[in-house]
């Protein structure tokens, strides 16, 4: 089924707040193998100029998750869970954010593109991630939809 273009470019998708915790930062860093001690030392940190633990890049994507229903837009525009391939995700960094932040999370999606007939729609869904009115980050995400009823 297609994607509703007008329908997904007028979502509305709810803004909310996560708080950055020094635990939820070591563990990240640890996972992805991160070893520069300013990513699970609070000292180190400091000592490198730091205020606080930073948070290691990508780390906003794991944010994102803690939306009250992180793939609810899908739902929204009836595009089924079972044709969504991972296309895409670029972030730009803006401003660093630390441990005890609490950052904003708003989303929209700013374009759905058409490909092979309508066998392919590739949705892209931009992230902004904010410390009070202070842009840290920006996230863009691309989800190819698979139509298989349509033959290219």
């Amino acid at each position: 089924m297609a994607v509703d273009i007008e329908r997904a470019l007028a979502l509305t998708l709810p803004t909310f707040t996560v708080d950055v915790e020094r635990g939820r930062l070591r563990l990240f860093a640890r996972v992805i193998g991160e070893t520069d001690p300013i990513y699970t030392d609070v000292e180190a940190a400091r000592a490198a100029g730091h205020p606080d633990l930073p948070v290691p890049p990508t780390f906003f994507f794991s944010l994102i998750l803690e939306a009250p229903s992180p793939f609810g837009y899908f739902d929204e525009l009836d595009i089924d869970l079972r044709r969504v391939l991972h296309g895409e995700q670029a972030f730009e960094y803006v401003a660093m954010a630390y441990a005890g932040d609490t950052v904003e999370i708003s989303e929209r999606v700013v374009d759905v593109t058409v490909k092979r007939g309508g066998a392919l729609e590739f949705v892209t869904k931009e992230t902004e991630f904010r410390r009070g009115t202070e842009l840290l980050a920006k996230a863009t995400n691309v989800a190819v939809v698979r139509n298989p009823e349509v033959t290219a």
